[in-house]
């Protein structure tokens, strides 16, 4: 394999050794060389996502820029970002490099459309939740996107942070309750809208999760293969 993946990490850093993970699960190898060769650039001091959206913290475009330059510089032939409500600011990093970057809720809602779902909950960030990142992405299939209540949303970000710090039974615990929740108010599925989120939640017999970061991998291994068939 010639090209090369790059991925934009740190935010945060479990989030990024699961990306790399499911790049490798969904690569068709039978031998360590048949693997893709990916570049990683784990830099947890990237500034909170959510609260630069906010306005309570420091913009991260900038540092999120230099991560894309050392990619990059690297042999990165194309970007990925482990981390959902970073997108929000991903335009003007695209401008500051010159390998291209996915979208992991563009690619997600055509995922959502070639399945046919016509509505889905979110969990996600406040961040995300406020910029509408996967809202504005469905909204071009006609998806309806089911969000938590306010009090519920509470429950959603506490277990989000509790996965950041390590505490993964306490967050499955807050993200379970709440996928339940919006199932049970019409969900077909659930966004797992933040890449720390599908650490813990899992699937049951009645709440079928959408994993952003699997369809990210895929869609980026997919890419690869046909990278390499033209430069065949």
């Amino acid at each position: 394999m010639s090209t090369t993946i790059g991925i934009m990490g740190g935010m945060g850093p479990l989030a990024t050794i699961d990306l790399m993970k499911k790049i490798i699960s969904h690569t068709p190898a039978i031998k360590d060389q048949d693997h893709i060769h990916v570049i990683a650039d784990n830099y947890p001091q990237i500034p909170d996502r959510t609260n630069a959206i906010f306005g309570k913290g420091e913009d991260p475009t900038d540092d999120m820029i230099a991560s894309a330059k050392r990619l990059e510089r690297a042999g990165a032939d194309f970007i990925l970002i482990a981390c959902n409500t970073a997108h929000f600011f991903l335009e003007n990093v695209r401008h500051s490099t010159h390998i291209p970057i996915m979208n992991m809720p563009l690619e997600t809602a055509n995922y959502l459309n070639k399945h046919h779902y016509t509505s889905v909950g979110l969990l996600c960030t406040d961040g995300t939740l406020k910029t509408k990142l996967y809202q504005k992405a469905c909204a071009h299939h006609n998806i309806d996107i089911i969000t938590p209540s306010e009090e519920l949303q509470k429950n959603v970000m506490n277990g989000i942070y509790a996965v950041k710090a390590g505490k993964l039974s306490e967050g499955e615990s807050e993200l379970a309750l709440a996928a339940e929740i919006l199932i049970n108010q019409g969900a077909e599925a659930i966004i797992a809208g933040c890449t720390e989120i599908p650490l813990v939640l899992r699937p049951t017999k009645d709440v079928k999760v959408i994993d952003p970061t699997v369809i990210l991998a895929k869609e980026a291994v997919k890419l690869v293969y046909e990278l390499e068939k033209l430069n065949i």
